[in-house]
């Protein structure tokens, strides 16, 4: 393939985005795309990413910050695949529909910092299912269950080896 296939990831700093950008990085692989790993902020006086900062520009910077150490973790996993980064200062779904309205795919997980983990997906990742205009491959966040399974595992075959 020719690199022209773009996948588009929102990047919050919580684990389901992280496991996203695995997700979409091993997808990339496959195709032979690129991923564009975007970080959305916004200043409302209370900080929009935990934790709260005090000021629009440390607001930034840890949006900053959050995509580049995501990024760096899963560039080192996957060093075939391109990543683009960006951070934009906008409401989270809205930055990240339009970043995607020419890309292949947009990956979330399906949760963020809301309070509302009991709902089935968070709601950025569903303003962005309604709102994109192309395919959104929404992650489930891992229940505490499932995580336990996945380490056990990783340990057998740490053994294994």
């Amino acid at each position: 393939m020719n690199g022209t296939y773009r996948i588009v990831v929102g990047i919050d700093g919580t684990e389901g985005s992280v496991r996203a950008l695995h997700w979409a990085a091993r997808e990339a692989e496959v195709r032979g795309g690129t991923v564009q790993a975007i970080t959305v902020w916004s200043w409302d006086g209370t900080g929009t990413l935990a934790p709260a900062a005090s000021t629009p520009a440390e607001e930034r910077a840890r949006a900053e910050q959050i995509l580049t150490a995501a990024v760096t973790k899963v560039a080192d996993e996957c060093p075939g695949v391109s990543f683009a980064t960006d951070v934009i200062e906008d409401h989270a779904a809205r930055a990240l529909t339009h970043a995607a309205r020419d890309a292949d795919l947009l990956v979330l997980g399906s949760h963020g910092h809301s309070r509302l983990h009991h709902a089935v997906l968070g709601s950025i990742s569903e303003e962005c299912v309604r709102q994109a205009t192309c395919p959104v491959v929404v992650l489930p966040a891992l229940q505490p269950q499932a995580t336990a399974k996945a380490a056990a595992a990783k340990s057998e075959a740490v053994v294994a080896r």
